[in-house]
């Protein structure tokens, strides 16, 4: 049989859980790396992060368009974010990991990254003003306590953006 709890009990619990997520730390931004550069990304925008699955290739598209992913009987385009930025290619196994993004934005597509770092709470770092964003979906650029570049990844920029949509091979 199921505990009995007075109302009173519920409440003064539920007020004293409430008050310790008010004071803990939010981290609500995903860390991923891809190849030497490191991004980060609001949790929001984010799905699933996952091993890569095996690739099918399309043929007469670009290099960092990697394939075609079935995950769980759903087809993901899937992009290789450090070529896609003019970095190596990356290998699809060992740390890699595929982040899902786009299903809140109707698009089923997913990122290829060297591998994930983590959690993060913004208030780690502080504001970078070196140098301007290179590209729309570049939401800004942070430092950590290391000194560490981070970019913030857009993620509704860049799937709006033609650089990304266009993964189709160009003819000379």
């Amino acid at each position: 049989m199921a505990k009995r709890t007075s109302l009173r009990e519920f409440q003064e619990n539920l007020a004293h859980r409430l008050a310790e997520a008010k004071g803990s730390d939010r981290r609500t931004l995903l860390a991923l790396e891809a190849d030497d550069t490191h991004w980060l990304i609001d949790l929001t925008d984010t799905g699933e992060v996952l091993p890569p699955p095996p690739l099918a290739p399309v043929p007469l598209t670009r290099n960092w368009f990697r394939g075609i992913a079935n995950v769980r009987g759903m087809l993901y385009g899937v992009v290789d974010f450090s070529s896609f930025h003019g970095g190596p290619l990356l290998v699809p196994s060992g740390r890699a990991r595929l982040l899902l993004i786009g299903t809140r934005h109707a698009a089923n597509t997913a990122l290829l990254f060297s591998r994930t770092t983590g959690l993060r709470s913004l208030e780690e770092f502080e504001p970078d003003h070196s140098a301007p964003p290179a590209h729309p979906w570049v939401g800004g650029s942070l430092r950590d306590m290391w000194d560490r570049q981070w970019l913030r990844l857009d993620v509704r920029a860049l799937l709006a953006s033609p650089a990304f949509l266009e993964a189709g091979e160009h003819a000379p």
